[in-house]
């Protein structure tokens, strides 16, 4: 049984929601980063299965829509339920569904067990991202685009290790070495059985403080303002991951058909991608807590159009660099978008955070499925020709009412 909690005086209270506590947000983008290292070797590794077992572009697509539809769904639904009613150990117990589904995926010799394999860690990704965006903003300060993009810098260099290290481990010994991922997955649910032991001690200061988290803020927008500017944020986020779905599915399979590199070089050039994602990541919540974040949310979707549609038509190296631009200008805008979307809802950080997150999982499986199919009708060439509008769709983001004050920018 839980122990009651203390008594805590007003200054602690202060002095907690004041701090900025650098090693937990260090700590939880870490773990961000081995759970995302974990599941960017599921699209890594397509080329590999794809050959071996003889998929077609559709099963790749399903495969993806599968797991990003298990790690969306069910986000939601979390983070209301948690917000309510906490849940700190939740994190690593998601870790070990990841865990189970890398064994899986390691031993997987058909197309229904890898769907299997993805569902389980899919699973495992709704479980962590709003209670760990719940962590981040508990310790952020106030800071909180800060506090998000640390965490969520730690997600993209994740994804951006993952097809990396299948290009160092997975290809050249097979598909059995991926089993060596499911050391990141232990190590993972240590580090998260120590959040969780921190996250609990401060929640309950914060409970016992103010009777529940976020207490204090209201929205001072009327309630169809809200809903409008949320379904805004919704269609940044289909724009922002339709067009990365593009990029962390069929890149590889893009440079290998135009440009005929291997399938080992095709993997490089997508953690050149996926790097610069996660270079640009860092800059996007400290930029936007200093200038603003619908100016830093304009700027990221919209800013990446131009390179965007110039990609499909450069040669190689100048599609690599192109594609460095755009991940490191795009990437900029989730962590804004997030607490902008926070903001105008406060005290439900996990049912955001969750509905956030799985919209854009769930968009960017159905992108996959949808871009798949296409190939196969068509070409992967024509689909980076179509995809290449997408970002022309962050135009909306002058109808975001301007909802930050000059106090709130640092």
């Amino acid at each position: 049984m839980e122990e009651e909690p203390q008594p805590i005086s007003t200054v602690q209270s202060k002095v907690i929601d004041q701090k900025t506590i650098y090693t937990i947000l260090f700590t939880i983008s870490f773990a961000h980063l081995l759970n995302d290292m974990m599941q960017s070797v599921i699209p890594a590794v397509y080329p590999i299965i794809k050959e071996k077992f003889n998929f077609s572009f559709t099963q790749i697509g399903i495969i993806t829509l599968t797991f990003q539809f298990a790690s969306s769904v069910l986000q939601p639904f979390i983070g209301f339920y948690t917000d309510k009613h906490p849940k700190p150990f939740s994190l690593s117990i998601g870790m070990s569904f990841t865990l189970t589904g890398l064994i899986v995926l390691s031993m997987a010799s058909d197309f229904y067990t890898f769907l299997l394999a993805v569902t389980l860690v899919g699973i495992g990704s709704s479980v962590f991202h709003p209670e760990s965006s719940k962590v981040a903003q508990l310790a952020s300060g106030g800071r909180k685009g800060l506090a998000q993009s640390i965490f969520q810098v730690g997600g993209n260099f994740g994804s951006a290790m993952g097809p990396l290290l299948a290009a160092l481990i997975v290809i050249p010994f097979g598909q059995p070495a991926i089993i060596w991922f499911t050391l990141a997955a232990l190590l993972a649910i240590l580090i998260l059985l120590r959040v969780g032991r921190w996250y609990q001690a401060h929640l309950h200061i914060k409970l016992t403080a103010r009777g529940r988290i976020q207490e204090g803020s209201t929205s001072t927008l009327p309630r169809k303002k809200v809903i409008g500017s949320l379904i805004i944020l919704l269609f940044l986020i289909f724009s922002k991951y339709f067009y990365m779905a593009s990029m962390t599915s069929y890149f590889t399979f893009f440079l290998i058909e135009k440009f005929n590199v291997s399938v080992q070089h095709s993997q490089l050039y997508l953690f050149a991608f996926l790097a610069a994602v996660a270079a640009g990541t860092i800059a996007g919540g400290p930029l936007g807590d200093r200038f603003g974040r619908k100016y830093i949310i304009w700027f990221s979707i919209l800013g990446a159009a131009p390179f965007a549609l110039f990609m499909p038509h450069v040669g190689l190296w100048a599609t690599i660099v192109l594609a460095v631009f755009v991940g490191l200008i795009l990437s900029s805008a989730f962590s804004a978008i997030l607490v902008y979307a926070t903001d105008l809802v406060p005290g439900k950080v996990g049912m955001i955070a969750g509905l956030f997150f799985g919209f854009a999982f769930g968009i960017a499986g159905i992108a996959s499925a949808f871009f798949g199919w296409l190939a196969d009708k068509t070409s992967i060439e024509f689909v980076f020709n179509i995809c290449a509008y997408l970002p022309l769709i962050g135009i909306i983001t002058a109808f975001l009412p301007n909802i930050e004050g000059r106090s709130n920018k640092r």
